[in-house]
């Protein structure tokens, strides 16, 4: 286990290495500028000459990489253009919250109703709960979040005036954005848990252990159902990372001030170091969730152990 973790560690920081690369020089590639070309039209060579140079743009292309490559070694995603004398660490850790707080209701929402409904749609197979269930899931995945929002807002926010329509100003601002967000994830986790089980529910070892006399919860929970999850883990995985880091489209609807919102924002005004910092810090965090999501398997299923310490 300590050499898979080593060799994963090592792999990670290789592959944000070539993400980082990436970025850099894809960023110079866009055109356009991360400054106000109306303001710098007005200054005079001199002035502009200055200007670049107190942000290190007058320096050749490979000398900007090899002080940026620097300054993520030592922690330092750069300076904003757009949002003056801010570091990028500083307006990543001022948006994670809002983001990480509805990402992190919509996985526990979603995958709570989704693992029910799954569950119930595997042993109701075709039912009507079952059909039911399959309703859901194609409605789930087949409309986008967005329209989900839309209509949340105009029925719970503006008609019935139950919860606020949009803006972060207390908690109630995140119930319609967790909702809207986890309709996927209902979707997917229910889709999912109902073929698994469904699978699981023909092996031998299903019959083994209702012969034994086992109770249907000892079955359901025990055997079937966590022998059904490490699919359910791999999927969960991404849709996880995409969710705490924040919708891009969401925040932007309901005017939630996190990550995804942000990332709009610095896109819209070509703000290089925003845009390359947001960029690392998602890789990062993607990589390091299918980590954890790997060593998941081992927890859930023994027999993933054992072939680890065969080989």
């Amino acid at each position: 286990m300590k050499k898979f973790i080593v060799v994963r560690v090592v792999n990670i920081i290789l592959t944000l290495v070539v993400i980082a690369t990436a970025t850099f020089f894809l960023m110079k590639l866009l055109p356009g500028s991360p400054f106000d070309e109306e303001k710098l039209a007005g200054l005079s060579e001199e002035a502009r000459i200055e200007f670049y140079a107190k942000y290190g743009l007058d320096k050749p292309l490979i000398m900007q990489y090899g002080i940026y490559m620097e300054n993520l070694v030592k922690g330092d995603l750069g300076t904003s253009f757009y949002f003056k004398g801010q570091k990028v660490e500083s307006l990543i850790k001022d948006r994670i919250g809002p983001s990480a707080l509805l990402g992190l209701q919509a996985v526990i929402l979603g995958m709570s109703i989704g693992l029910i409904l799954g569950m119930i749609a595997a042993f109701r197979h075709n039912t009507a709960w079952d059909y039911f269930t399959m309703f859901i899931a194609v409605i789930g995945v087949s409309i986008p979040n967005f329209v989900f929002a839309a209509l949340l807002q105009y029925y719970i926010g503006l008609k019935w005036g139950i919860l606020p329509v949009a803006f972060w100003e207390s908690y109630s601002s995140s119930v319609l954005p967790t909702i809207a967000l986890a309709m996927m994830v209902i979707a997917l986790i229910a889709r999912f848990t109902r073929n698994e089980m469904l699978e699981v529910l023909q092996q031998d070892y299903i019959l083994t252990a209702k012969s034994k006399g086992l109770s249907k919860w000892s079955v359901i929970f025990n055997h079937t159902l966590r022998n059904s999850l490490i699919p359910i883990i791999t999927i969960l995985g991404p849709i996880t990372v995409s969710l705490l880091t924040g919708s891009l489209v969401i925040e932007n609807i309901f005017g939630i001030p996190g990550i995804g919102s942000l990332f709009v924002d610095s896109i819209k005004v070509n703000d290089y170091t925003t845009i390359m910092g947001l960029t690392l810090f998602y890789s990062a965090f993607y990589i390091l969730t299918i980590l954890v999501v790997d060593l998941l398997y081992g927890i859930i299923d023994p027999r993933i152990r054992l072939t680890e310490s065969k080989g």
